[in-house]
């Protein structure tokens, strides 16, 4: 079993990275890592001497003053450098660099700079090293006015803000979960690459990707259906999207029902993909699910009895919860990364029907059990 620390554990790609890692206990341990082990040589150097692998991936990406984002980056490398030397630590060290290395910015050079230091602490102390020049990251939880534009325009768009294209560039692209399967390839695969460029999985103009998250904000958040998603891109943009919309008050959304004579008719779901539909009964008191996805959509939607759906983003303890009663038929999507359950909790049959975006496939189910 390997054990890998990651400093920047509660960062985007070191939660994402860190969270994934958790899927594979057998495989591999996580050390836990906090900031403040950076100001103390004893807790770092006792960091440090537990793990097989260290994936540094500490470092600020944006500051007023371009200085500030040099030094700072530098210092978190040497101080990890000082700490290899004093627990004379054979670790494969990973460090994340970027595509801005070659420009002339102070960011770019403090990465390319940081990355030669424990290149050179790799040679001397006979340890792997993997410098990764990674391109433009995106996913869900990223920053907003941080972490990439993608993470700012789907907040924008998603809280009715008005994004501003300054420079419509074309960006080179990696989802953070595509990212994360690399850097664990690197890990298995015991990586030796003082400069390891992970290729970028897509490419798109700043306006293409904005005109996508605003297409979704009115397909999906204003008028309810699953758009079309013609690519694991679009797939991975859309999942980013829903990330950012406040669920807490968007969910349930009520079903609009058409109502005669005969009885009542109910449109559950409208979809420009295709995918599974199902349906379950629940007696009363008992909870289905406690579990997640991490790329599955779905759609829970109650049209009979009365029921408790909970969903609590992993690693985090807040619990949502959401009423719904088949008198009125409403539903709710789960975002990935959020464990969720559905409970009866009336004193009659429970009816829901399910739809989710793929086939279940038992060799690759993408779902994990956690309790929420």
């Amino acid at each position: 079993m390997l054990k890998v620390g990651i400093t920047g554990q509660k960062g985007f790609v070191g939660t994402h990275l860190y969270n994934t890692l958790g899927l594979q206990p057998e495989v591999f341990e996580t050390i836990s890592f906090e900031r403040s082990f950076f100001e103390n040589d004893e807790n770092l150097d006792a960091f440090v001497s537990k793990c097989d692998v260290i994936v540094h991936l500490a470092a600020l990406n944006r500051h007023n003053e371009p200085e500030v984002i040099y030094d700072t980056n530098l210092n978190l490398v040497q101080l990890l450098v000082a700490s290899l030397e004093r627990t004379n630590s054979k670790a494969h060290v990973l460090i994340s660099s970027s595509s801005q290395e070659e420009r002339d910015n102070l960011y770019g050079k403090s990465k390319k700079e940081g990355r030669e230091l424990l290149a050179n602490w790799a040679t001397k102390a006979g340890a792997n090293f993997t410098g990764l020049i990674i391109p433009n990251v995106f996913g869900p939880f990223g920053h907003p006015y941080y972490n990439s534009v993608v993470a700012t325009f789907s907040h924008q768009v998603a809280n009715g803000e008005t994004p501003k294209i300054e420079v419509d560039g074309q960006l080179k692209l990696i989802y953070v979960g595509e990212l994360v399967a690399e850097i664990i390839k690197v890990i298995q695969n015991k990586t030796n690459n003082s400069k390891y460029t992970v290729d970028h999985t897509s490419e798109a103009k700043v306006s293409e990707l904005l005109a996508l998250l605003q297409e979704y904000k009115t397909t999906y958040q204003e008028q309810g259906q699953i758009p079309a998603i013609a690519s694991t891109f679009e797939l991975n943009l859309f999942n980013t999207y829903r990330c950012y919309m406040d669920i807490a008050t968007h969910f349930p959304v009520k079903f609009t029902q058409h109502t005669d004579p005969r009885g009542t008719f109910v449109e559950v779901i409208r979809l420009g993909v295709g995918g599974q539909v199902s349906f379950s009964t629940t007696v009363p008191g008992i909870t289905r699910g406690n579990h997640y996805h991490t790329r599955k959509i779905e759609r829970f939607a109650v049209i009979k009895g009365k029921a408790l759906i909970q969903l609590r983003k992993i690693g985090t303890d807040e619990v949502l919860d959401f009423y719904l009663d088949g008198n009125e038929p409403s539903y709710v999507d789960m975002p990935i990364w959020y464990t969720h359950n559905i409970k009866n909790i009336g004193d009659e049959v429970l009816y829901t029907n399910f739809w989710i975006n793929e086939f279940f496939d038992t060799n690759d189910p993408d779902t994990y059990f956690e309790n929420v």
